[in-house]
């Protein structure tokens, strides 16, 4: 068969479903054996960036690598961006780049960059199909490098000379794997640690948000009655409505979880990764800590694990709970956590019924939690509202508060929002984008249209990019540089065939929040907020006040 059809075979012999991304002439063979695939649906795009965010998000979702497609050049180097948010944010995503022919071209070097060189710092696996019968085990190295802990990106250069090739190799089946699990000195090891710990404290972190994890940390929790805090990416791994939940580390130091860590003479680290701010810095000599995690601790300065649980996290936390003493046979005392649970949950409440104009943010977060149903889903962008959200948002089930805590890039909002709703048709999906992130890939709200997607879009308006200038306040600079202007954002939309609402009192959030999530068609709000108080709340009483305690 051709080369290019093999591909697609190989492809969907992986269970691919969507193939996102922008086709351009050095891939018009695999596009039209695309087309006569019944298995992969195209997700055509408008810019190669938004396909890869979104081929990143429906690998994060679902476990198996999202596929995205560009053609050589500037068509490749726009998916560098997307590589990096898969690859820190550990999430499978393969992207498939044109490029011109390799053994015999006439075009000299126009458009041709060496984009395989190019991505191998920034993804697991990057490698340049030679031959077409190479094609069939090219890709299922690729997909399994993507899926294997830490998943993450890789890349496949198919050049059109190979394309047009004819080979008589077949797909390679899919291998049926299972994860190790952890060694049983090892969970020995962490439960006498455990049961001589006077008060210790669950840390859930971005590799503890995997399939069946929640329920175990839930049992596990339910059984020994030991507090838990979440780092941005461990949100809603266990609901966190649970009375045992005291907060997410959203600040980097000084909020109320951090002084419950400071409690701690134990920390059982489930799922860490050093791609995000640490939640608690480590001394010699301080408080010990037991890594659960797939991969051995990466050691830094602030962080050098004392025991480590290696394997399956899921099946690690089943052994553990297995061997653990129940909370009243096991003399904990969890008192001062608790005190500091209490101070936190009044802070959190302060603020939300505050109806200034424009929206305060504590306000905005409470609203959207109530208008949200438990498996509704929020696709936030990159900007200070990401801290309100994480603090003040409780999400009740995993992967239903989307945000990017590694590369933490602007952009992603939107894509991410559209590949939830491609994964999750059924549930209300939210976007919610900084005025400056949403205007980095606003353009594929005509992709969303096109698509007769049913989603909503919620725009937190300061004309400006708040979080530098949040920042910026927190250095003592003086406000300069970042304020700009936007399009009239409804008329914005509109011209798209999407739904434009724009809020005008803090009154009519609530109605417009209900509106846009129930009725079909893709929607945008335009809310003003008021970031002033910023600075104030999470640089100075924050901190003060937890320290008082």
């Amino acid at each position: 068969m051709k080369a290019s059809d093999l591909f697609v075979k190989c492809l969907e012999e992986e269970g691919c479903e969507y193939v996102f991304g922008i086709p351009g002439e050095e891939n018009l063979d695999f596009l039209d054996s695309l087309s006569r695939s019944e298995k992969i649906e195209l997700i055509l795009t408008r810019h190669e960036q938004g396909a890869g965010f979104m081929a990143s998000v429906y690998g994060r979702l679902t476990g198996h690598t999202g596929v995205c497609l560009a053609t050589l050049g500037p068509g490749a180097t726009n998916f560098v961006t997307a590589a990096a948010y898969a690859q820190l944010g550990g999430m499978p995503m393969l992207m498939v780049t044109g490029q011109k022919p390799v053994k015999k071209s006439k075009q000299g070097r126009f458009q041709i960059l060496d984009v395989v060189d190019m991505m191998r710092p920034i993804t697991k696996y990057a490698t340049q199909i030679v031959s077409g019968d190479n094609i069939p085990s090219r890709v299922r190295e690729a997909y399994r490098i993507a899926e294997e802990e830490k998943p993450g990106a890789v890349h496949i250069e198919l050049p059109e000379d190979i394309a047009d090739e004819h080979s008589d190799e077949l797909p390679l089946s899919r291998s049926v794997t299972r994860r190790p699990v952890p060694e049983e000195k090892a969970t020995a090891r962490a439960l006498e640690k455990i049961h001589a710990a006077k008060s210790p404290l669950i840390v859930i972190g971005a590799g503890g948000n995997r399939k069946f994890t929640s329920k175990m940390l839930t049992r596990f929790v339910d059984k020994t009655g030991i507090p838990f805090i979440t780092t941005q990416l461990g949100k809603g791994v266990i609901d966190e409505r649970h009375p045992l939940f005291l907060g997410c580390a959203a600040l980097s130091a000084g909020d109320y979880c951090h002084r419950a860590i400071e409690a701690a003479d134990l920390i059982i680290n489930v799922g860490h990764d050093v791609i995000e701010k640490p939640p608690f810095f480590m001394d010699p000599g301080g408080t010990e800590v037991i890594h659960v995690s797939f991969n051995t601790a990466e050691v830094d300065p602030v962080y050098f694990p004392q025991v480590e649980v290696i394997g399956d996290v899921g099946n690690a936390i089943y052994e553990l709970k297995n061997g653990i003493k129940r909370k009243e046979e096991a003399g904990w005392d969890f008192s001062r956590m608790m005190q500091v649970r209490a101070a936190g949950e009044a802070q959190v409440a302060e603020g939300s019924d505050d109806m200034r104009f424009p929206i305060y943010p504590q306000h905005l977060v409470a609203k959207v939690r109530e208008a949200m149903p438990d498996d509704g889903m929020i696709c936030l962008d990159n900007g200070v509202y990401k801290i309100w959200f994480a603090r003040n948002y409780k999400a009740h089930m995993p992967n239903t508060v989307l945000l990017d805590n590694a590369l933490a890039t602007m952009g992603a909002g939107l894509p991410s929002a559209m590949a939830s709703r491609l994964v999750y048709p059924e549930r209300k999906v939210l976007a919610i984008c900084g005025d400056g992130g949403f205007m980095m890939n606003s353009q594929e709200l005509e992709t969303a249209v096109r698509l007769k997607m049913n989603i909503a879009v919620l725009i937190l308006n300061d004309s400006s990019y708040g979080m530098i200038r949040w920042k910026q306040a927190n250095m003592g600079l003086r406000d300069w540089g970042l304020e700009y202007g936007n399009p009239d954002f409804v008329k914005y939309v509109e011209s798209y065939g999407g739904i434009g609402h724009r809020v005008r009192a803090a009154e009519e959030l609530p109605g417009i929040l209900q509106a846009v999530l129930t009725e079909a068609g893709v929607h945008l709000i335009d809310c003003p907020v008021d970031y002033s108080e910023n600075d104030q709340i999470l640089n100075i009483d924050i901190k003060r006040r937890s320290s008082a305690l």
